[in-house]
């Protein structure tokens, strides 16, 4: 890996800590804000929960995860998993709940969370956490003290198929997150992901050891790599289990460093099978990557590796606006998978590579609504518009042009029109009518007094 100067260092420490400025008005580092609804579901109008039998109206909804993080010993500075390296992986369910004075049920909050303006934010944060143990295959072979035992995969295993025993479909999601950031992230993000899938199929969160400080930037980078193991492992188990039908997953800025690499080295691990048996092994359906902050360069020698041989389909989400891409781009000096391609995409080599290639889909996010908020780097859950076509590709299985997005005239690359939104209500339509129903007028009301 290329290591900046100092210059440039000083340059990204100092800009870094602008945009952290400016970004003002954050929840504790233990919590998010509630994300904006895909604007698929408008006011209400769309109840993705109608056909989940998953959750009572009651429950806490509860985020299987597995984390390579060590567990804390600073219970004052982390309250779960440290920032520290374990080397074997830890899986387990955690269990979300509203933070602050909320009086809310969790039924009343999923329902405000299909509004389209609300007045207010809503912070979550992890309530609980009931960690099964130490996966047996990931333990080195030579570590000591690390009791090796089949008891924690099969618990994980069981919680998943409960999952999917009341799910509608039988797939798996995985999130993995990006840099600075704790263990809760991760599993506070999926959380919201899972809830706009209508609690349907089951939901992981990858938790690899980030640290939470600017100048930590550096050895995040080296921890993601050094993370692709394990996730490479979460997913060959998982491709094991009977009743697991699809895995699908979404690697967010640093971390799509380590999904990007596990693509890879499944890639490598397939080259003398045919796809059919790829795909039998390995389950992988949608793997997508939003503000990929990875050398554009080493994700092509990867593609050249075969990692396009695995998944059904490689979706890259690019923004021109990406100021974090921009900063990143400045201290390696090496271009970043998730910045915009449309001018380099126009060349005919280009195109006949994205033509030849299906698989791969590139699309940018530039004209999205709310994509360019902020540093323009988070808008998988700022942009309404960019959730919406993430969700309309998970739940659905569509195809770019079935959702409603649009090739930039002159080149491969797929856009957001300016009719979208009409263009993606259509497409749920078609995808499921059965969905279409109005939000219950007391959540509306509810929402309203807070």
């Amino acid at each position: 890996m290329m290591r900046p100067s100092t210059g440039s260092r000083a340059a990204l420490v100092l800009a870094t800590l602008l945009l952290g400025a400016c970004a003002g008005n954050k929840p504790p580092a233990d919590q998010v804000f509630l994300m904006p609804a895909p604007a698929v579901y408008g006011e209400g109008r769309i109840d993705p929960f109608g056909g989940s039998a998953l959750l009572a109206d009651e429950a806490l909804p509860c985020i299987l995860y597995a984390t390579d993080r060590a567990p804390t010993a600073s219970p004052e500075r982390f309250a779960y998993y440290s920032d520290e390296r374990a080397n074997v992986l830890r899986v387990g369910e955690a269990c979300i709940g509203p933070a602050g004075d909320q009086t809310l049920s969790w039924a009343e909050l999923r329902r405000i969370s299909l509004l389209k303006d609300r007045s207010d934010r809503y912070p979550l944060r992890v309530e609980r956490v009931a960690e099964y143990g130490i996966l047996e295959r990931s333990v080195p072979p030579f570590a000591g003290g690390v009791e090796r035992s089949p008891l924690p995969g099969e618990r994980f295993v069981a919680a998943l198929d409960a999952r999917l025993a009341a799910a509608a479909n039988k797939d798996i999601y995985i999130y993995v997150h990006g840099y600075k950031v704790d263990y809760e992230n991760p599993v506070l993000v999926a959380a919201e992901l899972w809830n706009f899938l209508g609690n349907d199929g089951a939901f992981i969160a990858y938790s690899w050891p980030s640290t939470r400080a600017t100048l930590a930037y550096w050895s995040d980078l080296d921890d993601a790599l050094n993370s692709a193991r394990g996730l490479r492992m979460l997913i060959t188990f998982l491709s094991e289990q009977r009743d697991v039908e699809n895995i699908h997953v979404i690697g967010y800025s640093a971390g799509t460093r380590l999904v990007a690499r596990t693509l890879a080295d499944l890639g490598m691990y397939g080259r003398f099978m045919g796809e059919d048996e790829i795909r039998r092994r390995v389950r992988l359906g949608h793997v997508i990557l939003v503000g990929s902050d990875i050398d554009r360069g080493i994700l092509g020698g990867y593609v050249l590796d075969g990692a396009l041989r695995v998944p059904r389909a490689l979706t890259l989400y690019q923004s021109s606006a990406d100021s974090a891409l921009n900063l990143s781009k400045l201290v390696f000096r090496r271009e970043r998978a998730g910045e915009a391609l449309i001018g380099e995409m126009g060349t005919e080599q280009a195109s006949r590579f994205l033509r030849d290639h299906p698989r791969l889909r590139v699309i940018d996010v530039s004209n999205a609504e709310g994509a360019v908020s902020g540093s323009g780097h988070g808008y998988l859950r700022d942009s309404p518009w960019v959730s919406s076509d993430v969700i309309l590709t998970l739940r659905y299985d569509l195809a770019p042009e079935e959702r409603g997005l649009v090739r930039d005239p002159g080149s491969r690359i797929w856009t957001f029109p300016d009719d979208y939104l009409d263009r993606a209500g259509r497409a749920l339509d078609r995808a499921e009518p059965p969905l279409r129903g109005a939000l219950p007028e007391t959540a509306a009301r509810t929402a309203q007094a807070h």
